[in-house]
């Protein structure tokens, strides 16, 4: 519901569903919600064990924030590099660049405010699937 008025508004998250990377996702602001030109703003999560698929944002920038258990991620051209990201902390992710985020975890799901410089929600989303077997 986009409005050509500018103007302040509140947004509860929509269900969750899962996007292309395997990941799910509870949109809060977007183009689609509120009108945004340069925002986008979600909750995702993911549950025990999953490991989404590679991918990366094209042209767009990536913070996360981890709300409450770890994510493991693997990122650069080959997935080369490593970070775990535990509740409380912030993670960057550059345009561009390839990553895998998963969960380690056996029992707790891992849940995450994403806000993309995409106003659109999977729009800038590149599926690399010749990294998908990479560190399986």
């Amino acid at each position: 519901m986009a409005t050509n008025n500018p103007s302040c508004r509140k947004v509860r998250p929509s269900s969750a569903r899962a996007g292309k990377q395997n990941l799910l996702y509870a949109e809060g602001i977007s183009a689609q919600t509120v009108g945004s030109k340069h925002l986008h703003m979600q909750l995702a999560t993911l549950p025990p064990k999953l490991r989404a698929r590679a991918h990366k944002h094209e042209a767009h920038e990536t913070a996360i924030y981890v709300i409450s258990g770890q994510s493991g991620v693997w990122y650069g051209e080959n997935l080369e590099h490593h970070e775990t990201v535990s509740a409380g902390e912030f993670f960057y992710i550059p345009a561009n660049v390839p990553h895998v985020p998963y969960n380690p975890s056996d029992t707790e799901p891992c849940i995450t405010v994403i806000a993309r410089t995409d106003p659109n929600d999977q729009e800038s989303v590149m599926l690399l699937p010749e990294l998908d077997a990479v560190h399986r």
